[in-house]
């Protein structure tokens, strides 16, 4: 059986004893990534700014654990209105994810509040 490895994300980490992301074998899930700035100056203050950094994160998460965007299945967002908030990740998930026939599925929740705007988790199978 194939044993579980921490996957630490470049720019992100937490506060508690968690790594951003666990992988055992060929599957990937993700902690909560929130919009804090890479390079570690704290919660910019504006949605789009968070959302670029979550989807940054995303990336070097998946990047860090071996693999591409392209072996994710499912992101889950949390924002603080799901109506508005879909409207903001849309922009960065087109370019994050091209391809219309090749899209993970998405769920888009009320949850984040405070100074994040918006956070999420991620699952993703390698190879």
């Amino acid at each position: 059986m194939a044993k579980r490895v921490s996957v630490e994300i470049p720019g992100f980490s937490h506060s508690n004893p968690i790594p951003g992301a666990s992988r055992i074998g060929n599957i990937v899930m993700s902690s909560v990534i929130s919009g804090r700035n890479p390079d570690g100056s704290g919660m910019p203050e504006g949605m789009a700014e968070q959302v670029a950094n979550v989807f940054a994160h995303i990336r070097s998460a998946m990047e860090a654990a071996g693999g591409s965007v392209d072996d994710i299945i499912k992101v889950t967002f949390w924002v603080e209105d799901p109506a508005s908030g879909r409207a903001e990740l849309n922009d960065e998930w087109v370019k994050m994810f091209p391809d219309a026939d090749s899209r993970p599925a998405r769920h888009t929740q009320r949850g984040a509040g405070g100074a994040s705007k918006v956070s999420c988790t991620f699952v993703a199978v390698l190879g």
